[in-house]
């Protein structure tokens, strides 16, 4: 048991536990299926922020790790076919993440908010290309625009 989670009931304590699941099937549903680049991203982010996640946050992420995929498969199942209605309840459910988190003790709250927003942000943008977002992660400058430059 995660001991931030100690007030909550069990639905409550589930919920949080699920709350990347909700966050994935929802940045990677389209109107009729679920884009395979983001489902395998989240699985793999899923994976990866146990051990990224600040000292406080690894006992949550590990625990919301352990069956990601059995998790997601049963979400994707419950929330298909994707439509308005759908992703309506889908959204409520994260609603509800919300008001459970707003229950945690305020400093652990801010943390694991901001980090399901990374989180959710980076699932997201799995359509991205690679070299966009990690080989060339500043802006570069045109080189026909800077004249001082030499070849």
């Amino acid at each position: 048991m995660i001991p931030q989670f100690e007030k909550l009931n069990m639905y409550e304590q589930e919920l949080l536990i699920k709350a990347p699941v909700l966050f994935s099937v929802l940045a990677s549903c389209s109107e009729h299926s679920i884009n395979k680049m983001q489902k395998a991203d989240a699985i793999k982010l899923a994976h990866i922020k146990t051990f990224t996640a600040i000292p406080e946050l690894q006992p949550y992420f590990k625990e919301a790790e352990k069956n990601f995929k059995e998790h997601f498969e049963e979400a994707a199942e419950h929330y298909y076919p994707f439509d308005e209605q759908r992703r309506n309840m889908l959204k409520k459910e994260i609603a509800k993440v919300q008001v459970t988190i707003k229950k945690l003790e305020p400093r652990y709250a801010l943390a694991l908010t901001k980090s399901l927003e990374r989180y959710a942000v980076h699932v997201k943008r799995a359509t991205h290309s690679i070299f966009r977002d990690f080989i060339f992660p500043l802006a570069m400058p045109d080189l026909k625009d800077n004249q001082s430059l030499t070849l």
